[in-house]
């Protein structure tokens, strides 16, 4: 039973985030982790996960609660279940000159990509491994410059190096109570914190190619725009217009205070919406945003960052090929296309079960928090259904009723960052039986829809 299971991709990559978020768990349970009030295993537990999978939702402050050790213990998880475990797991086995099972290459392949891949599983790691470490070394050098330049921060090499490795990761982790409330005053540390954030939740194949381009383009030799894949077409184009388009919607739904400027507001409008959608850093109290605005965050939170990166949510290119299938019916149109290309059934059929998971998932686990946490005047409907969206999506925002959880919340939160981080339809491939071919056909009859 356990080796079918393992031969699965699918079950395998759950299990090597399970087995890392338990690893965690244990290096936080240690004394030498915690300072002041002794953290609980739960707590423990839902931080180490949150750290695994990339969200940043906490039971407690990770300011005050943890010592650098544990800090050190946070960056780690970060870093790793950003990048996926099983890539460092595949780069030193192939260093090493071991051999590398088909399984192995099919849970990186399926983390990472969602394509052929041209090169070897190795070459594409490395590149992947590289890649991350210059942007994360070049933006904690210019957070370090920001701490410097901010009164009332803190400059520490640690701290650049944390927030650098949570913002690319697409974390929303700070070393900060008020997570950039206070730090959001510097302009340098919000836009490389935006540009770490962005470069994250694009996806590695987009960057790659980004990359590549941009280098024949510098060395004078011919760019055909025909080159461009239809999936980095898609992330770009899509990527924009979410950012472009929550900004201008969050600067006119109220979501900052009075005495902050036109120029203000549109700032704290940007960085909203680009950490919504995949990081969950916040630079204003998002439990004092009015109701439309949290709405249109969780319509951000819910959609996320693009496949093959560090952000959660839906991803990018399933709304849009989601987008185009219900475009298409309403013309007519038998097959789906998006910019120019025809999009495969079965990319559009995964597509639209990578929503309905989601979708009922998020209802699902709302209605058990409902039941759970209850709903007054002091914890709102609003509140929890921000929490599940955001923990689902991985992102980290909260209107500050995560600590306030019951244990029966907190492990519901628990296992949605999970579901969110591995992908719902991961999950659910990993949990049902391996498909087989059916022996026979239902007859054919229609229904009545709509």
């Amino acid at each position: 039973m356990l080796s079918r299971i393992l031969r699965r991709p699918e079950a395998l990559l759950a299990l090597t985030f399970a087995g890392l978020i338990l690893a965690g768990t244990i290096a936080l349970s240690l004394p030498v982790s915690q300072k002041g009030a002794r953290v609980s295993v739960l707590d423990a537990f839902f931080t180490a996960t949150s750290a695994v999978c990339v969200t940043g939702l906490v039971t407690v402050d990770t300011a005050t609660a943890w010592t650098a050790f544990g800090q050190t213990v946070i960056a780690v998880l970060i870093q790793l279940g950003g990048l996926g475990v099983m890539t460092f797991a595949t780069l030193v086995a192939q260093v090493l000159g071991q051999r590398v099972s088909f399984s192995s290459q099919a849970a990186v392949h399926s983390a990472f990509f969602d394509q052929e891949v041209r090169s070897s599983i190795r070459t594409a790691i490395v590149r992947i491994v590289l890649l991350t470490l210059a942007f994360e070394m070049i933006g904690a050098t210019l957070i370090y410059v920001a701490l410097s330049q901010t009164p009332g921060l803190r400059a520490s090499v640690f701290d650049a190096g944390f927030l650098a490795i949570s913002a690319f990761c697409n974390a929303g982790f700070a070393v900060y109570s008020d997570n950039l409330l206070t730090a959001g005053r510097s302009g340098l540390l919000t836009t490389t914190i935006m540009v770490l954030i962005v470069a994250g939740g694009l996806g590695y194949t987009v960057l790659l190619e980004l990359l590549e381009r941009g280098w024949r383009r510098a060395c004078g030799r011919r760019v055909s725009p025909v080159i461009w894949s239809l999936n980095s077409r898609t992330v770009l184009l899509m990527s924009g217009a979410l950012i472009a388009g929550g900004t201008l919607l969050m600067a006119v739904s109220g979501m900052t205070h009075a005495e902050h400027g036109p120029l203000e507001t549109l700032w704290h409008a940007l960085f909203q919406s680009v950490t919504a959608r995949t990081a969950g850093f916040n630079t204003v109290d998002i439990a004092a945003l009015p109701v439309p605005t949290l709405m249109l965050l969780m319509l951000l939170m819910f959609i996320g960052g693009s496949p093959g990166s560090c952000a959660g949510g839906v991803k990018t290119t399933s709304t849009a090929v989601w987008l185009a299938r219900v475009a298409g019916h309403l013309r007519g149109q038998e097959s789906v296309n998006l910019l120019g290309r025809r999009v495969p059934d079965d990319v559009v059929r995964r597509a639209g079960v990578v929503i309905g998971l989601a979708g009922a998932w998020i209802l699902g686990g709302t209605m058990l928090l409902v039941i759970s946490e209850g709903v007054g005047d002091e914890l709102r409907l609003e509140d929890i259904l921000f929490e599940q969206v955001s923990a689902l999506a991985t992102v980290g925002l909260s209107t500050g009723v995560t600590p306030e959880l019951s244990p029966v919340g907190k492990l519901w939160i628990i296992l949605s960052m999970f579901a969110g981080r591995v992908g719902p339809l991961t999950v659910a491939l990993a949990i049902l039986p391996t498909r087989s071919v059916p022996a026979f056909r239902y007859a054919q009859e229609r229904v009545m829809i709509g």
